[in-house]
């Protein structure tokens, strides 16, 4: 029973760990979004892309040949996409992270209480 109690404070220790690592680990790749968009700050992001978005959609519905416009509607188009689905992903992983410790509390309140248990 002690060998159990310890393995479940073990796992609920890494798991701790692992929770405060991604969420580190989400703030420094949001902020590296943000400095790749500097101009642009984070709160601005899906304004700017609907907006881009929009005029991409009526060139190309109106038919309008490729041209340098219609190329550089297309190329922010992309990037800003990708910056989305960059801070989606970097969301994801911060909650991640906060599950992770939620989990690994749990798991170090129910291990020491399993070690308890046994000692009695």
């Amino acid at each position: 029973m002690r060998a159990i109690a310890v393995i479940v404070v073990i796992l609920g220790l890494a798991s701790f760990v692992l929770g405060i690592l991604f969420i580190t680990q989400a703030a420094s790749a949001e902020q590296e979004v943000a400095d790749s968009i500097a101009p642009l700050p984070l709160d601005q992001l899906d304004a700017t892309y609907d907006g881009v978005t929009a005029k991409y959609n009526q060139m190309k519905a109106a038919g309008a040949p490729p041209s340098v416009d219609f190329n550089y509607l297309y190329g922010n188009k992309v990037g800003l996409g990708l910056a989305r689905s960059n801070i989606g992903t970097a969301n994801f992983v911060r909650t991640t992270g906060i599950i992770n410790i939620i989990l690994g509390l749990g798991l170090v309140l129910a291990g020491l209480g399993l070690l308890r248990k046994a000692s009695s």
